[in-house]
């Protein structure tokens, strides 16, 4: 390992938790923050985020702490992992306690209801420009329990400094996780965040009892919804060819342990959305980003089918079959982005 970091975590599920985990095995002094007071107390005395990450024993050395100016101050790094709706707030109250010399890394997936900004575009609004010079984005296909149990896996860290991507890749990288470097950071932060609308879509067509082929299918053209976006924003075309955009986007759709899959599978079946959220502990980040990225779509002219159809499952009551069928019969065209 290289040089000890002193790093402040900010958001306990199971990512955020499996993160400080792994940093502070990699012998770095980290901090983690969670909201829940009852649980900071847990994980204290039992070394286990039974609420969202159980089963995993957490590294003696990992700190924990309900205070939010305590887990930023005095850091070489901070890794932020709250929900992306939440992310503003949690920003703003922690700017003024953030080192100037700190690195900032994102790990949160979504886009801003309200504003349809990017994570990204939410720091830079809210950040220093210096402090924003310093800022990554981690995403690629990582569920948080696989990660824990220290299967072998890869991510990507961008950012439009290379220096501070290549930072952060040594920070992170152990025998099982393995973090490449990109500097385009909007194309990885957009293919986090859409996977999960697409995800949503295939967990439909399984509720509904489809097969293989339709997974197949949704999974390619759901990619060149996400490239299609994407381009429009500015983003390179090849990201999405990588691990924060195929990658994510296969093991979202197909993995057993993806929320908004389960989301999809459920609806597929005809449960209703407020039944399924009211039993999730956890964030199923799609449902909201489903709502922001139609709108952003809508705003930059991109068609973007199947996001479409998922939007009027989830906020229209369209029946997910009926859904399905007019992806279907749409006009014949080409295949492209």
């Amino acid at each position: 390992m290289g040089e000890r970091v002193k790093i402040g975590v900010i958001g306990a599920g199971s990512w955020g938790t499996t993160l400080a985990d792994l940093l502070a095995k990699k012998g770095h002094e980290v901090t983690l923050w969670a909201y829940e007071a009852e649980l900071v107390a847990d994980m204290r005395t039992g070394r286990e985020n039974s609420m969202y990450l159980p089963g995993i024993r957490l590294a003696d050395n990992l700190a924990f702490t309900g205070s939010l100016v305590d887990a930023v101050r005095g850091k070489d790094l901070l890794l932020f992992v709250v929900p992306s709706q939440a992310l503003r707030s949690v920003l703003k109250e922690t700017i003024a306690h953030i080192s100037p010399e700190s690195i900032i890394v994102s790990a949160s997936k979504g886009i801003e209801v309200g504003t349809l900004k990017l994570v990204s575009q939410i720091y830079e609004e809210l950040l220093p420009p210096a402090l924003y010079r310093r800022f990554a984005v981690l995403s690629g296909p990582s569920f948080a329990r696989e990660v824990a149990a220290e299967m072998p896996t890869a991510v990507v860290a961008a950012a439009e400094d290379d220096v501070v991507a290549k930072k952060v890749q040594d920070v992170f990288t152990c025998g099982f996780f393995r973090v490449y470097t990109n500097g385009d950071v909007t194309g990885v932060e957009l293919g986090g965040a859409v996977k999960n609308v697409i995800a949503i879509a295939a967990g439909i067509a399984d509720g509904l009892g489809f097969g293989c082929n339709t997974r197949a299918a949704l999974i390619t053209r759901g990619l060149a919804e996400i490239a299609r976006l994407g381009l429009a924003l500015g983003a390179k075309g090849e990201t999405f060819a990588g691990l924060a955009g195929m990658g994510d986007l296969v093991l979202t759709c197909t993995g057993d342990l993806s929320r908004n899959r389960t989301v999809g599978i459920q609806l597929g079946q005809g449960r209703l959305l407020a039944d399924i959220l009211g039993e999730m502990r956890m964030v199923a980040e799609g449902v909201k980003t489903t709502e922001s990225t139609c709108l952003l779509a809508q705003r930059l002219g991109v068609e973007m089918p199947i996001a479409s159809k998922v939007h009027e499952i989830l906020y229209a009551d369209r029946p997910a079959r009926t859904a399905v069928m007019e992806l279907m019969t749409r006009d014949l065209k080409a295949e492209g982005y």
